[in-house]
């Protein structure tokens, strides 16, 4: 099963509501971004993970979350 971020979630809830105009579309897609740097950023900056197998940051939030 992939794993889903909240920003996703909150996006999937929406949408197959029909909740949303297609400026919100643009707004969707900042909003996934932003998120996946600070998912990032987290990664970069916690000891946590230095023994991961993750090369970078950009390689554990694909293989995490499937984007």
């Amino acid at each position: 099963m992939e794993k889903q971020t909240a920003v996703e979630f909150l996006i999937e809830s929406v949408m197959s509501r029909g909740l949303y105009t297609t400026e919100m579309l643009e707004e969707f897609q900042q909003a996934k971004e932003m998120e996946k740097q600070q998912i990032i950023n987290c990664y970069n900056q916690s000891w946590h993970f230095r023994d991961k197998p993750y090369e970078t940051a950009e390689k554990f939030y694909n293989e995490t979350f499937g984007k």
